[in-house]
């Protein structure tokens, strides 16, 4: 179904897909997507795609994206964040077996080396475009803002309850659960 849905999906947002190249271009020098390596199945790393949507070398100054108004955001970027454009490209890491469309957001190796025993049971399954943490914490830039520490908040707060989120998803997960998180997912962008 991943395959399916991800090759589905990649051929129909296609002219969005060129659309939001063409602005990341016109808005900022740099290339259209940002790649990272990220943490997936059974810990192999993998390079995640998305639009690029902040100044190139900006993950230089630090991984945590913290308020709606970061500087290092590009005009076009705060719009692309703001309704999850940049995720669409994650398409290709589903397409290409990296991702799934549900399950655990894939993490960075910097916080996944931070987990427990138990908590690296997220990485035996695919990681996924969206989530039940990724819909509870859809605000998460705004909540690091507010903290004193945002990385200290994110590493004991944050990433602590989204990893038990997580596992209890991973412990009773569903096909037909999948599709509610989908539709929850559509639901959150369209309404915030």
């Amino acid at each position: 179904m991943d395959i399916t849905a991800s090759g589905l999906g990649l051929i129909f947002l296609s002219p969005l897909f060129l659309i939001v190249a063409l602005w990341i271009k016109s808005d900022s020098p740099g290339p259209v997507f940002y790649r990272q390596s990220r943490v997936g199945r059974y810990g192999k790393d993998f390079r995640l795609f998305k639009f690029r949507s902040m100044r190139v070398g900006s993950d230089k100054k630090g991984l945590i994206t913290v308020g709606g108004h970061d500087p290092r955001v590009t005009r076009s970027g705060y719009y692309i964040r703001k309704y999850k454009l940049d995720e669409l490209p994650q398409l290709i890491n589903v397409f290409i077996g990296d991702m799934s469309l549900v399950g655990p957001r894939p993490e960075v190796r910097k916080y996944v080396d931070l987990y427990t025993p138990e908590q690296l049971h997220v990485l035996d399954v695919r990681p996924g475009i969206t989530d039940l943490a990724s819909i509870r914490y859809r605000n998460e830039n705004e909540l690091l803002a507010k903290a004193s520490d945002p990385e200290q908040y994110y590493r004991e707060v944050v990433m602590q309850d989204k990893l038990r989120i997580n596992l209890q998803y991973i412990s009773d997960h569903s096909f037909f659960r999948d599709l509610k998180i989908i539709f929850m997912t559509f639901k959150v962008i369209i309404t915030e």
